[in-house]
């Protein structure tokens, strides 16, 4: 196959006999001789090391803006070393798989100029990158380990910040509820007196069970006067008692006469079933572990104390 140096055209016939298929030019003498010295090709080489080079501005680059990101900006050790991590997650789809490419390439360049120096040249070149990608890909892939572990604890966190989406919006409910009347609800049915704008209030109400929501308030008791007790010092003595009243039962104690403290609600999971492992158990405004539900319960009442009946 000859290629015609017209036009660049590939063809079968014999150019010096006859015209370009393509173009029609004519041969008009021999074709020139090769030169008695060829220079060395040195482009292989300094394309796998400007390759290498580029990689290593890039990375340099965003860890100096990962840096200045910090704040406050300081220049020791530690400060780099997550600077660095930050910009090794970000290169990492970029970078990391570029690092490779270019070590393989600058394999083949290496190997290539010394099976053949007199076509290739730049062997130094091209060591320097080969050496420089495999440094740019192992420290990305170091630094992108170091943050797997950090990574993942977001992870988990993100997750259980999910979980308790329902929780924290029942406690914003609660708390609206608190800064409007001065008490948290006595019942699920008090919600109703707030607006719904968002919905959020249904949602709390259409979860809320009335066994799993305990207010509470302090009741203060005066210990009974004696000769020896003044009414001033029985006063600064008055034990104060917390109170916790199951709502579903009557009592002689009305929930707009009684201005509530405190509180304990344990929302049904995913499930939507008391008493599960993802039931999310809220604690005067933060969630904790939920305990497990007791079989069965014997409370008839309200209780004083450390789960004291109270007397009638």
């Amino acid at each position: 196959m000859n290629i015609c140096p017209c036009c660049g055209a590939k063809t079968d016939a014999d150019l010096l006999m006859s015209a370009c298929e393509a173009c029609g030019a004519h041969a008009v003498g021999p074709p020139l001789a090769r030169p008695e010295k060829e220079l060395p090709s040195y482009l292989s080489a300094l394309a796998v090391g400007a390759s290498s080079a580029l990689l290593g501005v890039v990375f340099l680059v965003n860890t100096l803006l990962a840096l200045f990101e910090q704040k406050p900006v300081a220049f020791d050790f530690w400060n780099i070393v997550a600077a660095g991590e930050t910009a090794a997650w970000r290169l990492k789809w970029l970078a990391l798989p570029l690092s490779f490419a270019v070590i393989w390439a600058s394999a083949r360049v290496s190997a290539g100029i010394v099976r053949e120096p007199s076509r290739f040249t730049g062997f130094r070149l091209a060591d320097a990158g080969f050496k420089l990608s495999v440094v740019l890909a192992v420290g990305l892939t170091v630094l992108i380990g170091l943050t797997i572990p950090e990574r993942l604890r977001q992870r988990e966190r993100g997750i259980e910040a999910a979980k308790n989406v329902e929780g924290y919006e029942a406690i914003k409910v609660l708390y609206e509820y608190r800064a409007r009347f001065n008490s948290f609800p006595a019942t699920a049915e008090d919600l109703q007196k707030l607006p719904d704008p968002d919905g959020s209030v249904a949602r709390l109400m259409a979860s809320m069970r009335s066994e799993a929501y305990e207010p509470q308030s302090a009741i203060a008791a005066l210990p009974p006067a004696t000769a020896k007790t003044s009414a001033p010092r029985a006063a600064a003595n008055m034990p104060i008692r917390p109170i916790a009243l199951r709502t579903s039962i009557g009592g002689d104690v009305a929930g707009e006469a009684l201005s509530f403290t405190n509180y304990k609600l344990r929302l049904p999971g995913k499930d939507n079933t008391l008493g599960t492992a993802d039931d999310l158990m809220i604690r005067d405004g933060m969630i904790i572990p939920a305990p497990p539900l007791p079989q069965t319960s014997s409370r008839t009442g309200a209780t004083v104390g450390h789960g004291t009946p109270k007397k009638p």
